[in-house]
């Protein structure tokens, strides 16, 4: 199946600190998340060590939402949170 990211959401997910390739990483392997209106979610979390607003972070996860059509899943929207996760 292709994944079709749309460019509003890329371009909302760079802003928020994802990229492409995470995106693609959390819809292929990432752990299945509830979502409403006939959408899927997965989220996954990453490694990050670093700085962001002015405030440390060990890790950031990623949640994209999506829809599935007959031969493509078609990103919805993509948020990121930081912190510290136990998975």
């Amino acid at each position: 199946m292709k994944v079709l990211i749309d460019p509003h959401t890329l371009q909302r997910a760079l802003e928020r600190g994802a990229s492409e390739e995470e995106i693609r990483q959390v819809i292929f392997k990432g752990k299945a998340q509830e979502a409403k209106y006939g959408r899927f979610g997965k989220s996954m979390t990453f490694g990050f060590n670093r700085d962001r607003n002015g405030k440390y972070y060990k890790q950031k996860k990623v949640v994209v939402y999506y829809v599935q059509e007959i031969e493509n899943l078609v990103t919805v929207t993509v948020y990121v949170f930081y912190g510290t996760w136990e998975e």
